[in-house]
């Protein structure tokens, strides 16, 4: 009967790096620009480290270190996927600071990336953030255009 005045829990998911925010669509990359991974945004990053766009447990490090999955108490999933391609470096250029199983919190460093170093080894610096399981959720939309690591809302997500 009072379900309808059930408060939804909604989780802010703030940017993990700073730079250009762009529209999903715009990935050049099909994976990410059809949304087959999910609903999300993407950073063209103008330098920094990667931080935790919010609270939660690391599920995920890619062997490669390219990609981070976090995911919150509400089990909403994140992934941060750093430039297309970026799994041939093997790891090159990317140093994290973070294992799975370890609590996070918005604006914590995950990643140094050395950006001049991969820039010219990959398709794209681009990075996707991605909410893996968008399915169940409600993703919405923060219009912003640049992003402050740690600071700038990007998307709310809620469950559906």
């Amino acid at each position: 009967m009072f379900a309808k005045f059930k408060k939804k829990n909604i989780v802010q998911v703030f940017a993990p790096l700073n730079g250009q925010v762009v529209p999903l669509e715009q990935v050049p990359d099909p994976v990410f620009s059809q949304k087959m991974m999910g609903e999300g945004v993407a950073i063209m990053p103008t330098g920094g480290n990667v931080v935790a766009p919010i609270d939660g447990t690391v599920v995920l490090i890619s062997e490669t270190k390219h990609a981070i999955g976090i995911r919150t108490k509400d089990e909403t999933e994140v992934l941060i996927h750093v430039g297309l391609e970026t799994v041939a470096l093997k790891g090159e250029g990317f140093s994290v600071f973070v294992n799975e199983g370890d609590k996070v919190s918005v604006g914590q460093k995950l990643m140094e990336v050395e950006w001049e170093l991969i820039k010219d080894k990959v398709p794209s610096i681009i990075t996707p953030i991605i909410i893996t399981n968008s399915a169940e959720r409600t993703v919405e939309y923060v219009d912003a255009t640049t992003s402050t690591a740690g600071e700038s809302l990007v998307m709310t997500v809620s469950k559906k």
